[in-house]
């Protein structure tokens, strides 16, 4: 949607404090996997029309300071309403223990994370190269007057994108949930994570993105191996060279 929303984060941290919330009434780790998504959709909805539907003609200075308070007040609302104190939910039952695999051990629920990557990764991909809602955003992106002069409701079609991506973010808080912890602020960890992952991908592509976040997990596991004190350091060198060598990133829109 060409959007720089720095609150994704805190959707994500959302999603994690609804699976917290859902578990410890329910003990049903699925039903949260329902809930926190379609909790997120209605957030993401509901700031899409209030807000960001007056700033998308200005830019991308406005939205990240509109995006960076909200993130402030998500932020101490979880603080207000949970505390400062971590938390964690147990993974769900049957995916508790650990695969062997050749020389390799992984965790069950690992294994779990990685395959519903793949899954959601591909069929956002073909969701957006092979449907007509992808043709359709894709057309409103590039251009908005001239798509809107043949017809296409592009408000209605930015407000269901942008609460789909709230919803997303909001079922990768889950799914992270039982694997780190859960704590006010775990937003800023995955939000400088996605920020770089977007920038080696390249604005507005979802296989930059993808292949972005390859580079980026490859990248801290190889530097964790070998130099485990510059990890993260490695990743912004990585970050760097793209930018050097390329700015639009990887596979982004060339200005």
């Amino acid at each position: 949607m060409d959007v720089l929303n720095l609150a994704h984060g805190s959707f994500y941290m959302i999603g994690a404090y609804t699976a917290y919330t859902v578990v410890m009434a329910t003990q049903n780790f699925w039903l949260a996997l329902l809930v926190a998504p379609v909790l997120l959709a209605v957030i993401g909805a509901a700031l899409e029309m209030v807000f960001f539907r007056r700033l998308y003609r200005h830019g991308h200075l406005p939205q990240v300071l509109m995006t960076f308070g909200f993130t402030l007040v998500f932020v101490d609302l979880i603080r207000s309403r949970f505390g400062p104190t971590t938390r964690a939910i147990p993974p769900p039952p049957g995916l508790g223990g650990a695969v062997h695999l050749a020389t390799a051990t992984f965790s069950s629920y690992s294994l779990f994370v990685l395959g519903i990557a793949i899954v959601i990764g591909a069929l956002l991909v073909i969701g957006w190269r092979l449907t007509r809602l992808g043709v359709v955003l894709r057309a409103g992106v590039s251009d908005k007057e001239m798509a809107g002069l043949l017809g296409i409701d592009l408000p209605r079609t930015f407000t269901f994108t942008f609460a789909f991506g709230a919803a997303l973010a909001g079922l990768a808080g889950v799914i992270a949930a039982p694997e780190f912890a859960i704590y006010p602020g775990m937003d800023a960890n995955v939000l400088i994570l996605a920020l770089v992952v977007v920038v080696i991908g390249g604005l507005g592509s979802i296989e930059g993105a993808l292949l972005g976040a390859a580079v980026i997990g490859l990248g801290y596991v190889i530097g964790s191996t070998l130099f485990p004190q510059f990890a993260i350091g490695l990743i912004f060198a990585l970050m760097a060279a793209v930018l050097i060598i390329r700015p639009s990133g990887l596979l982004g829109r060339r200005s």
